[in-house]
């Protein structure tokens, strides 16, 4: 038995199949009058179906080595909300290579890279892993916290999608965590395996999302252009000063993401969802000052 047994207070994680839709004719500009913030999205966008079935498959085989049943459900469930994120983005990936066929390129560059992961030792990847949903908080905190501002007035099928995958990586914020330390323990050298893991999985989701975001803004012809990179570097800034403090913070010895304080907005979305159907998808309105939950929303129009 380890330590994680008896932490009956966490809720276990659900796999919520959200069926988004994207039509054909979705601006890949999403954002209005924001093509940097869009490409932004859209190359972190890009890497998900290659970064997360490989985080899958890393948890499934390290998860063979546990013994405790409340953490192999864990990782049931973590693996269950991954797969449906990564099949969303896939969806949405397929209409940004129908605007952008140079993406395709890049997209063949990840998978062989994400091959060559794979024959690292399962403590690498597992480091990795946990390294990557480190850096998923500082995210999420960035995107949830700051969704009017990024969000006002963009399309609500991209801002939902995007919202929710952020809602779930804030739910099993702490499950390969809990797999890397029930593994390999507290060990100095652990430490330092996993600290570096940060740094790995992050810097190279990273990476490939800024090389998508190239792509796309070269090929809308503002790569080049100063005003545009001005804009750019302008929200890479507010990127870096949101969600690298959460690096930082995750490589420190004894760091537990149990410590880092879940939005209220998150936990609202988590509790209202319970009373509704996968058959519902969650639009917010974002056209709404204060983009609240969306499921007060959806109540008042089935009940008309």
């Amino acid at each position: 038995m380890n330590q994680y047994s008896n932490d009956v207070a966490q809720p276990r994680l659900e796999g919520r199949k959200i069926p988004f839709e994207f039509p054909a004719d979705t601006d890949p500009c999403w954002i209005p009058d924001q093509p940097q913030l869009s490409a932004m999205f859209n190359g972190a966008s890009l890497t998900m179906p290659y970064l997360e079935p490989f985080l899958i498959r890393t948890i499934r085989e390290a998860g063979k080595k546990v013994d405790d049943n409340l953490l192999k459900n864990d990782i049931a469930g973590f693996a269950s909300q991954e797969g449906h994120h990564f099949r969303a983005h896939r969806r949405f990936n397929d209409l940004l290579t129908q605007h952008y066929p140079e993406l395709i390129q890049l997209e063949e560059k990840m998978q062989s890279s994400y091959a060559r992961l794979s024959k690292k030792s399962l403590q690498t990847r597992l480091a990795y892993t946990a390294g990557f949903e480190a850096m998923t908080m500082g995210v999420t905190k960035w995107i949830i916290g700051q969704r009017t501002k990024l969000f006002a007035g963009a399309d609500s099928n991209a801002t939902s999608f995007i919202l929710w995958h952020m809602v779930e990586e804030t739910e099993h914020k702490r499950v390969a965590y809990d797999v890397y330390q029930t593994l390999y323990g507290k060990g100095s050298m652990a430490y330092l395996k996993r600290a570096l893991g940060v740094f790995h999985g992050s810097f190279d989701v990273m990476r490939f999302s800024m090389q998508g975001y190239k792509v796309i803004l070269k090929s809308e012809g503002l790569w080049w252009r100063a005003g545009e990179r001005i804009r750019l570097h302008k929200w890479l800034a507010q990127f870096v000063k949101h969600v690298f403090p959460f690096l930082f913070r995750a490589a420190l010895p004894g760091h537990d993401p149990r410590s880092e304080r879940d939005l209220d907005w998150v936990t609202e979305w988590l509790k209202a969802y319970q009373d509704y159907p996968e058959v519902v998808v969650p639009l917010v309105d974002t056209h709404d000052p204060k983009m609240p939950v969306p499921f007060k929303r959806i109540a008042m129009e089935t009940s008309q």
